[in-house]
């Protein structure tokens, strides 16, 4: 499969194809920071047409592409590990099969202490590579519930992280100017937060949609770094 690369400055660079391909021509970076697919099936689950409390409409989940079909393999895993000094994998509890053990997981709290239902996992456990404690970030994100109300984020991928919740595992395992790598770019929460705390990005994304889309977010967040210096 042949790439596309955008290169939005000397520090972020962007590539529209496959990820397994672009690392194994990459150098070395200092971390990967990502959130492979899980093989759910999101699309397969069921909430489509139903309510949250009798109210909303859940989000339609089907029709989401292959990137929801099934999980990474062991070749994935081996080869972010490879390429970098340290790893924050999303979903790691998915692939606990093919991971060293490890006593650094990052977990995020999605439903604040259980204030909320949610259609998914209560909590989500990024797998780290790092010898130390394991750590948990307080993050309301819950349908049109979110941490923030006054400055909510759009949704634009049915797993995309967000962008406070990635600064906050970059600060933790990283340090400034740095180079993450993200090879399931998806939306490109990540591009943003790596913006937002003056790291170095590299994003990988093999469906065209979100590619554009996470090129469209990490321009504004570009623009939005420039005009506050």
């Amino acid at each position: 499969m042949k790439s596309k690369i955008q290169q939005l400055n000397d520090n972020i660079t962007l590539y529209n194809g496959d990820c397994l391909e672009i690392m194994q021509s990459l150098g070395k970076v200092d971390a990967v920071i990502t959130d492979p697919p899980y093989g759910e099936e999101i699309g397969n689950m069921g909430f489509t047409k139903t309510r949250v409390g009798g109210v909303t409409l859940r989000n339609d989940y089907s029709g989401q592409g292959a990137w929801d079909s099934k999980r990474i393999s062991e070749q994935h895993i081996k080869e972010m590990i490879n390429i970098s000094r340290t790893q924050v994998i999303f979903g790691g509890n998915f692939y606990a099969d093919m991971l060293p053990p490890s006593r650094g997981w990052f977990v995020w709290d999605k439903k604040d202490g259980g204030k909320y239902s949610n259609d998914f996992a209560d909590c989500e456990l990024a797998w780290t590579n790092q010898d130390v404690p394991s750590r948990l970030v307080r993050h309301i994100w819950h349908g049109m519930i979110q941490q923030n109300m006054k400055n909510k984020e759009k949704r634009y991928h049915p797993t995309q992280k967000p962008v406070a919740v990635m600064v906050s595992a970059i600060e933790r395992y990283t340090n400034p100017g740095d180079t993450i790598l993200d090879p399931f770019m998806g939306s490109g929460s990540t591009i943003v937060a790596c913006i937002q705390t003056g790291r170095r990005a590299i994003g990988i994304e093999i469906e065209e949609k979100y590619f554009d889309i996470s090129v469209k977010r990490a321009k504004e967040a570009l623009l939005q770094t420039r005009m506050e210096i």
